[in-house]
């Protein structure tokens, strides 16, 4: 109760609180052209090219002592091709307090958790906005209660989720998606609440040395969902529907750091989805510093995926036994130009997927992006079989405000 009667304080002082401090306003825009190297495997999918529009907006205001701040992060994606793909979302939306030793954050937030490159394990928090790409990166805002204590032996984050959010995916017309179609609109839940259970995580922070470490625990509704690809499985409209489980995991996610030399891990093990199982990411970049007279960098980078989840019954993964291996070039030079090659091949079949990308800053206000992912030898059998004729090249200029 007195959590609950500090927070209703704080928020009768945010009228007088806004006569004060300083605001902050920014915005990008970004035109987006997909363009697909193959015709699409099933028939109601788009050919070849994909436009779209992105809009991002940023408001901040700050208190003048620094302890209270508002965020406002909306988004939106205008897509010439699939309507799934035109959507809104309030990446972050939120009040915080940062008083000396605690720090409380009430509203939609996006945090991240992990320290690998090719998947990341422990980021369970926010849901991923499948109708963005397939990396995972995306993720939509997360409602929340978020309090954390900062101490000098680490920093302990505590978070109430009282609302879900599914994961959203590409409609009929969309291409990178699965066949069936995936109906992201009635989604059904384990919990007799469905999307108003309230979710819990906590994690511990600090760094040891050379080491950083993140201990992780979750317990509430799966941010992955299941899929019956029976006739049991699909609506009245033969598409496929999402299964949310609830679920226990706890993480781990570890970073070592020696001279050139980053060694990293992360791993789970996760309840309420058939067995128990565990899943790891684990492997190091390594970077040969001034490669080039104007001081440009090289890092190499390898990680091994393993995931022992039953198949057929959590939900499908592609990460079950893989290596990841890439190289990221940095020219170090004012437009921030860097190019990040990477593929992840299945050790047991063979299916293989790469990825290019390239930005590079334009003045003080543009920048530009290409990005190339492409599938190859992909196995019959493999979850990647879907995106087989899905190879795609991205490019994106973006305009900041």
């Amino acid at each position: 109760m007195r959590a609950v009667r500090t927070l209703a304080a704080m928020a009768a002082l945010t009228p007088a609180l806004a006569s004060a401090g300083e605001w902050e306003f920014g915005a990008e825009i970004a035109g987006e052209l997909r363009t697909f190297v193959k015709e699409p495997t099933f028939d109601e999918q788009l050919s070849d090219f994909q436009p779209s529009t992105v809009v991002l907006g940023d408001v901040r205001w700050t208190s003048d002592n620094g302890k209270h701040q508002f965020v406002a992060v909306p988004f939106y994606r205008l897509d010439g091709e699939d309507d799934e793909r035109t959507h809104a979302d309030l990446r972050e939306g939120y009040y915080r307090y940062a008083g000396n030793n605690v720090d409380i954050l009430v509203g939609a937030a996006k945090v991240f958790w992990g320290v690998a490159e090719s998947r990341h394990l422990v980021d369970i928090v926010n849901q991923t906005d499948a109708v963005e790409d397939i990396d995972e990166e995306d993720k939509l805002g997360q409602p929340m209660v978020k309090v954390s204590f900062l101490k000098d032996w680490g920093t302990i984050d505590v978070f109430a989720l009282p609302y879900f959010r599914p994961r959203t995916f590409p409609g009929s017309r969309g291409r990178l998606r699965f066949d069936p179609v995936i109906n992201d609109d009635d989604p059904i839940y384990e919990d007799a609440d469905e999307e108003w259970n309230t979710d819990f995580a906590i994690r511990y922070s600090h760094f040891f040395g050379s080491f950083d470490v993140g201990i992780s625990g979750f317990t509430g509704t799966s941010r992955e969902p299941s899929f019956s690809f029976s006739p049991d499985g699909l609506d009245e409209n033969g598409l496929l529907v999402p299964f949310y489980d609830q679920i226990n995991q706890v993480g781990v996610d570890v970073q070592y750091t020696n001279e050139a030399w980053l060694w990293k891990f992360e791993g789970i093990v996760r309840e309420g989805q058939g067995d128990t199982f565990a899943a790891t990411v684990a492997g190091f970049e390594y970077t040969f510093f001034g490669v080039t007279e104007s001081g440009a960098d090289l890092g190499v980078l390898v990680e091994h995926l393993y995931d022992g989840r039953e198949e057929f019954i959590a939900p499908p993964t592609a990460s079950d036994n893989d290596l990841f291996y890439g190289a990221r070039y940095a020219l170090n030079d004012f437009q921030d130009t860097s190019i990040l090659i990477g593929a992840i091949t299945d050790l047991e079949n063979g299916s293989s997927s790469g990825l290019v990308e390239a930005e590079r800053r334009f003045g003080q206000n543009w920048t530009g992006e290409f990005e190339a992912r492409f599938f190859y030898n992909v196995d019959d059998e493999d979850l990647l079989n879907a995106f087989r004729d899905d190879s795609v090249i991205t490019l994106r200029v973006t305009r900041f405000f």
